[in-house]
């Protein structure tokens, strides 16, 4: 019981030094220790339980973490994604299969966090098929030295990958390539590569797109009326007072002038936007 309730203690927050060191503090749990607690969260769903085991497993993820800091992303980010896989991993995680959670929850630790490289490694995704993917995470592995790949390399790799040679070369371009900022740097080369904003065609003031524009807002404007005269007076005076006046009313103001709860005043306020939003939608 004491190792549980040690288990139990919140984490130092503000400094990543201070929760890894905390971290690998927990005391690790026995096989048994492990068995029962995920007992206790299948059958009772004993959130202390999962907590429990959440906390003593946080080391593995901060190690697995750690095996991705050369994709320029913050440790403390890669470690809280991982640390949402362990959390599905310990929800999904049947006692009775006869393994450790640990060995379990990789998959689970590693998916979370290579979503999010895939997400913020670049402002446009690298990869989005389940081939790119696996090359995403297995490439830069593979290389066994700085430059491009030989063509003997490339078809090395694909070969040990099971994808295509061109998959592979395509991947390796992506991974060279780099996001060029909008306005660009300021270079005096004479041959150096135009900025995006100089050759991107600003729509916006575009006559037709801003006609289309005002039609669209025009129209939107009329069926959002349309729709608000169809609700009750009550209703449609607690939406416009919470949202379309320029000095916006509380619930509990709105509850003082109908004589009702605030609580009512929610109820009321959220069916009316239903009827606004199953309007506006046909």
């Amino acid at each position: 019981m004491s190792k549980e309730l040690a288990i139990a203690n919140t984490l130092p927050t503000g400094s990543i030094d201070a929760y890894i060191s905390a971290a690998y503090q927990l005391p690790m749990l026995s096989a048994e220790e492990e068995h029962s607690l995920a007992v206790r969260l299948q059958e009772e769903g004993d959130l202390e339980a999962a907590r429990a085991l959440v906390m003593s497993h946080l080391r593995f993820v901060i190690r697995i973490a750690r095996g991705y800091s050369g994709y320029g992303l913050a440790l403390p980010d890669l470690i809280q994604e991982g640390t949402v896989g362990l959390m599905k991993a310990v929800r999904r995680f049947d006692p009775d299969h006869g393994v450790r959670l640990v060995s379990f929850a990789v998959h689970w630790i590693k998916a979370e966090i290579h979503e999010y490289v895939l997400r913020n490694w670049r402002i446009v995704k690298v990869a989005t098929t389940k081939a790119q993917r696996k090359l995403f995470f297995n490439l830069r592995s593979s290389k066994k030295r700085l430059g491009w790949f030989s063509r003997e390399e490339v078809e090395g790799v694909a070969k040990d990958l099971g994808v295509k040679p061109e998959t592979v070369v395509e991947m390796e371009s992506r991974l060279n390539s780099y996001d060029p900022a909008f306005d660009g740097i300021e270079r005096d080369e004479e041959d150096a590569a135009p900025a995006p904003s100089a050759y991107l065609a600003d729509m916006r003031m575009e006559p037709s797109r801003q006609l289309e524009s005002a039609d669209s807002e025009e129209q939107e404007r009329n069926q959002l009326y349309l729709a608000l005269e169809d609700l009750d007076d009550r209703s449609r005076e607690i939406l416009k007072a919470r949202w379309l006046s320029e000095k916006k009313m509380t619930l509990h103001e709105l509850a003082d002038r109908y004589q009702v709860s605030a609580e009512r005043i929610r109820q009321i306020e959220k069916a009316a936007m239903g009827k606004l939003k199953a309007h506006l939608a046909a």
